[in-house]
């Protein structure tokens, strides 16, 4: 049973780069486990497809908060979950789920990973990525639009009635509870200072697992 050595949360607005610092911290690492929120959007299979998809994505209550406790309660106890997958098609989970087993390092990974307050008590370090507003939406376009397969002009409709107001309304203020903000996405500086943080703690003897 692997007990992770480090629980790390990445917050930060729509495009600001938290997967890409996800990444480029953990280079070298061989066991880390991601847990991206976006997978976490509520369930609503009894919801009509109309309907879903006139829901605040980007407001808190769109994500099923307790499943995401209890998946990263398990993980840093040094347990495998069963993720859940999304399809941002449809607006709804898939029937599928992904096995991930506890690594050395777990990450949480979302525009909200810092704003939960029963996931606070689970992580060693919580970081903010900040980013200019110009870049994150020039991003976010690219990402809807071409991996995503949504038209241009919802996606901007969207950002404008939703995506910048609860930007500003839940996630900025989450940058209180960091431990670190990192400027302008990938900042070399602070990548590499993370990275020899990250690995002067894996491989050392693991903290006690995390119970309620």
């Amino acid at each position: 049973m692997t007990v992770p050595s480090l629980v790390v949360a990445i917050g930060g607005g729509t495009g600001a780069g938290k997967t890409t610092i996800a990444r480029r911290i953990t280079e070298g690492i061989d066991s880390v486990s991601l847990v991206p929120l976006d997978n976490y959007y509520r369930e609503r299979s009894g919801t009509p497809f109309e309907e879903r998809r006139e829901v605040n994505y980007d407001h808190p209550d769109a994500f099923d908060w307790p499943l995401v406790r209890e998946q990263v309660s398990a993980l840093c106890e040094g347990r495998a979950v069963e993720m859940p997958q999304y399809d941002f098609s449809v607006h709804n989970r898939t029937e599928e789920t992904v096995r991930v087993e506890p690594g050395e390092v777990v990450i949480v990974e979302g525009i909200l990973a810092l704003h939960d307050d029963g996931l606070g008590g689970m992580f060693d370090l919580r970081l903010y990525v900040e980013t200019d507003a110009d870049v994150r939406i020039l991003r976010r376009i690219r990402r809807d639009v071409v991996e995503r397969g949504r038209d241009l002009e919802g996606v901007i409709d969207q950002y404008l009635s939703t995506v910048k107001p609860m930007h500003e309304q839940f996630v900025r203020p989450t940058k209180a509870e960091a431990d670190l903000i990192i400027p302008e996405g990938a900042n070399e500086t602070a990548v590499d200072l993370l990275r020899d943080r990250i690995e002067g703690v894996v491989g050392s003897d693991p903290p006690e697992p995390f119970s309620e």
